[in-house]
């Protein structure tokens, strides 16, 4: 194999490496403009998408330990996303950006070393950002301290209660 392409192979393995997720996607029939109009969107979302080739990708995923079943999506034209952030941040823009323009295609994925399909892709497009799933976990831990801190209130704020209606009745 020549230098150029093991480079290549070993660029591409150690962005699979560094991101968690990895989405491959179908995009023919996608026009320059569109093109970029998804990378900037993904780029907003700390994600990037390459055209790398598909026997590039196959070598690579195998180096990284990935699972067989994302050989199976490698055909035809297409393309890969990664990034460093947010995993349901990307894969929102993927489907917001499909629904927007029919293009590209999702085709499978792998997230944290398991195998996704194209509808465990969408799935996670429709969780919530982790920002709110962030502030709902806190809601929750938080509960049973605010319900602690009322229940302990409760015999003063009922004994003022009492004295202010005696107080009204000119006891």
């Amino acid at each position: 194999m020549k230098a150029e392409k093991t480079d290549l192979i070993n660029d591409l393995v150690q962005k699979v490496n560094a991101s968690p997720f990895l989405f491959v996607v179908d995009y023919t029939g996608l026009t320059v403009p569109r093109w970029e109009e998804l990378r900037k969107r993904l780029r907003g979302a700390g994600a990037e998408i390459h055209v790398i080739k598909n026997t590039f990708v196959k070598k690579a995923a195998e180096k990284a330990g990935y699972p067989t079943d994302i050989a199976t999506a490698l055909t035809g034209q297409t393309a890969v996303v990664t990034g460093d952030k947010d995993v349901c941040a990307a894969a929102k823009v993927m489907k917001t950006f499909a629904k927007e323009f029919e293009k590209p295609k999702l085709k499978a994925g792998v997230l944290d070393g398991a195998y996704l399909s194209a509808d465990g892709i969408n799935s996670l497009a429709e969780l919530p950002s982790k920002e709110v799933l962030q502030a709902t976990l806190l809601g929750v831990l938080n509960a049973p301290a605010s319900q602690l801190v009322r229940l302990l209130n409760e015999p003063a704020a009922s004994l003022a209660r009492v004295i202010k209606a005696k107080g009204e009745k000119g006891e």
